[in-house]
């Protein structure tokens, strides 16, 4: 078969023009997803982390751990030796004076100088301690405890700020649930009105049907603008407590549920207690050393008149003392024991004020299963209900185009069917939200 010239022209502007549309559309295309922002992903555990970040508290725990660092250096330098320097004067009323017993000794009398009145002396005084006891150790341990329960304190006031990013998280679902259920009757109502025009034209209805309609349209528009405005503050609270601008275009996603709730408690303000008690444990150790000997050394370095204990030399003169020693508080009046028993009485009420705390979670979290249970079974039935409200709606609205029923009686049953919609939709977002609660009494992390 035989091509024309202007067939293969057709042809090949044919296959041109095709390749030029298809490199137009990729172009247009590309701008487009260049020039639309992507919509902002917003998840609970987001929030969480956002607002732990933005709160005046998220500083402490590195200042805490600051104030831990000094103490320790402190507590370490108690093994290096102390340096004191020291000035007196003393003068002394009545000293000794030889020439008074050995005067009679012929020749004695003029070499025997009389001890001065006066005494000065400057001197640094060294002191190492050799063994303390174990007194250092437990200080240092007793701080090292004190910085975790400032740490875990901490983090129990940042677990606070859960319920209310909660609240913000699970009522902007709500919203932008209602907001898309308002957008559907609003449409499915002005759809409706608009095909009861020609109805009213042919003389069919009266005009009291459309104006029914017509109020629940406005109502239906009065809702959607008290929802912009719920979730304008909403947005602004969340945005708050976050510390930073989230968009109304934000997309909030639903948090998955975990396949199995758990049973044990694991909340902050319980370990709060656990290092309390390795606190006075730590306590423990440092008043037992209150009963163990100590050994230290010591030195003077001095320059004075008379120099050290040589009396007999009336001018200044360098000198120095060195020793050791031992101490050992053998009998205290059973301080230590009654120290010891007051750190075991806090030891009770610690252990009392968690087993307390652990009883008063277990019945919140029972309670809180017991909610989810029910709205579970009211899940379970909400769907059948929806798909038998929309049957009935169905059959009102075949009744009021045959004219049996009222306009009213046909809008009384969407309304029934639109609000078992939106029950179904509060039971998702409640049923997500008291599960989320329940690993938050539990003091799990959520995925």
């Amino acid at each position: 078969m035989k091509i024309n010239l202007s067939q293969r022209i057709n042809s090949r502007h044919f296959r041109h023009s095709r390749h030029s549309r298809h490199l137009q559309l990729l172009l247009l295309f590309l701008l487009f997803s260049v020039t639309t922002p992507a919509q902002k992903i917003v998840t609970l555990k987001e929030c969480y982390n956002l607002a732990m970040s933005a709160t005046a508290l998220a500083g402490e725990k590195k200042t805490y751990a600051d104030i831990s660092a000094l103490k320790d250096n402190n507590l370490s330098k108690a093994w290096l030796p102390t340096l004191d320097a020291n000035g007196s004067f003393i003068y002394n009323s009545s000293v000794v004076d030889f020439k008074d017993g050995l005067g009679s000794v012929p020749g004695l009398a003029g070499m025997i100088n009389t001890m001065p009145h006066e005494q000065y002396k400057i001197t640094l005084d060294i002191n190492q301690t050799i063994y303390d006891g174990g007194a250092i150790k437990g200080a240092r341990k007793m701080e090292n405890a004190d910085l975790r329960i400032n740490e875990k304190q901490t983090e129990t006031d940042l677990y606070k700020l859960r319920n209310q990013v909660n609240g913000y998280f699970f009522n902007l679902l709500l919203v932008a649930r209602q907001k898309d259920l308002l957008k559907n009757y609003l449409e499915v109502i002005t759809k409706r009105i608009a095909s009861m025009q020609s109805a009213l034209s042919n003389g069919v209805i009266t005009r009291s049907d459309i104006d029914v309609l017509t109020a629940e349209k406005l109502k239906l528009l009065q809702q959607a603008g008290e929802n912009d405005l719920r979730k304008k503050s909403l947005l602004k609270l969340l945005s708050d407590i976050t510390g930073t601008v989230i968009e109304e275009s934000a997309e909030f996603i639903m948090p998955a549920d975990t396949a199995k709730l758990p049973g044990d408690i694991t909340r902050p303000e319980l370990q709060v207690f656990d290092l309390r008690n390795e606190q006075l444990s730590a306590g423990m150790k440092v008043i037992e050393s209150k009963r163990m000997p100590k050994a230290f050394g010591f030195a003077t370095l001095g320059y004075g008149s008379p120099p050290g204990q040589n009396f007999f030399k009336d001018s200044f003169s360098p000198y120095y003392i060195v020793g050791a020693g031992v101490k050992w508080n053998i009998f205290d009046w059973n301080k230590v024991r009654n120290e010891k028993q007051m750190v075991v009485l806090q030891k009770s009420i610690i252990e009392s004020r968690k087993a307390d705390m652990t009883d008063n979670l277990s019945r919140l979290l029972e309670s809180k299963n017991a909610e989810i249970s029910s709205i579970e079974i009211m899940l379970s039935t909400d769907n059948e209900l929806i798909d038998l409200r929309k049957r009935i709606t169905a059959s009102a609205e075949s009744q009021y185009e045959n004219g049996t029923i009222t306009a009213t009686e046909y809008l009384n049953e969407l309304n029934a069917e639109r609000q078992a919609v939106i029950n179904y939709e509060i039971h998702k977002i409640n049923f997500s939200m008291a599960r989320i609660e329940y690993l938050n009494i539990s003091g799990k992390e959520i995925e």
